[in-house]
């Protein structure tokens, strides 16, 4: 639930009660992680759980749980012959946590407090029971916990870096633009980021970087580019990337030698950077430059998912904990506790 923290907004400051659904556990192939959840409010719906496979069942559920405000955990498993039965057509297996949140209650004060933390950018963590939220951790049927967001920094204010920073910022990162010419960085251009009018080697030295951290140089400016990769390359950003042509590679990566890299840190370069998708707009340069930094940061080929085998769909990633249920022998369509 703290990923629609933003989201969620409105009905926290309204007098109408919602209810949240939220996945605790999976088993086998599921189209969602742990912690996805969906907010009913009797009107409207927010998020999703299963891309389209049971909300409306869950929706079901939810106008039950707002009526009595008892809190339920149910279960979906692999559809039964009825056309029309709600169920995972991937063949896994969700349970999800509903419950009732009123605003303006007392109780709803830890909920409200994980929700406003997560909203600010900063650490949260929600613990889901079987009465609603709180409690003891060793009790709880679920811990969800939410980290503030990478950083993630693209050196240059061009085109392809409006692109680029409109496509992280969607995917939850918090996007920095650093460049030393102020007419080219403007909020304008790069609404919702950060901006940083200053010499790339500069700012980048005194960067608070994490492994989470990820690094795109697009500028093309011989004054800074190599010194800026090398020390992009030698802090503990997952991902170093940095766009030019092959030729322009092979001359930064001269001058990155002459600056006294190793061979084990130049390995680190994603350059030219991207996965080959045939892009060329901005638009698409920056789905190119994404993909590869996802496939980075999950430990994934980058290949066609035709070509593999197995569960389509890794692990949450650590983000959340579930303390699941043993799989049924049948799964079956709902259960309700």
């Amino acid at each position: 639930m703290l990923e629609l923290a933003d989201r969620l907004s409105p009905l926290i400051s309204g007098d109408r009660p919602f209810v949240t659904a939220t996945v605790i556990g999976v088993d086998g192939s599921a189209p969602h992680v742990l912690g996805s959840s969906m907010v009913f409010d009797g009107e409207s719906v927010i998020g999703s759980i299963a891309a389209g496979c049971v909300e409306g069942a869950v929706v079901d559920v939810a106008e039950r749980v707002l009526d009595d405000r008892r809190t339920r955990i149910v279960s979906f498993g692999v559809a039964d012959d009825d056309l029309y039965a709600a169920g995972l057509s991937c063949g896994g297996e969700l349970r999800i946590h509903l419950s009732r949140v009123d605003p303006h209650h007392p109780g709803a004060a830890g909920v409200l407090a994980a929700l406003a933390r997560a909203r600010s950018g900063q650490s949260a963590r929600l613990l889901y029971s079987a009465d609603g939220f709180g409690g003891r951790e060793c009790d709880a049927e679920f811990v969800e916990t939410r980290t503030p967001p990478a950083q993630f920094l693209i050196v240059g204010a061009m085109e392809y870096s409006t692109a680029l920073s409109a496509a992280a910022q969607a995917l939850d990162y918090r996007v920095t633009v650093c460049d030393p010419r102020a007419l080219f960085t403007t909020q304008d251009r790069f609404p919702g980021t950060e901006l940083v009018v200053a010499w790339p080697p500069r700012h980048l030295a005194a960067a608070q970087l994490d492994s989470r951290s990820v690094i795109c140089v697009l500028s093309h400016d011989d004054r800074f580019d190599a010194e800026t990769i090398a020390l992009a390359l030698r802090s503990p950003a997952g991902y170093v990337g940095a766009m030019g042509s092959r030729r322009t590679h092979e001359r930064r990566m001269r001058a990155l030698l002459d600056l006294g890299l190793s061979d084990e840190e130049l390995t680190r370069l994603h350059s030219p950077i991207g996965l080959d998708l045939g892009a060329s707009t901005p638009a698409e340069t920056a789905i190119s430059i994404l993909a590869e930094v996802l496939a980075q940061r999950n430990g994934t080929s980058g290949r066609p998912l035709r070509t593999g085998e197995g569960a389509i769909h890794g692990n949450s990633g650590g983000r959340s904990r579930s303390k699941l249920a043993s799989k049924s022998a049948s799964l079956s369509r709902l259960t309700t506790s």
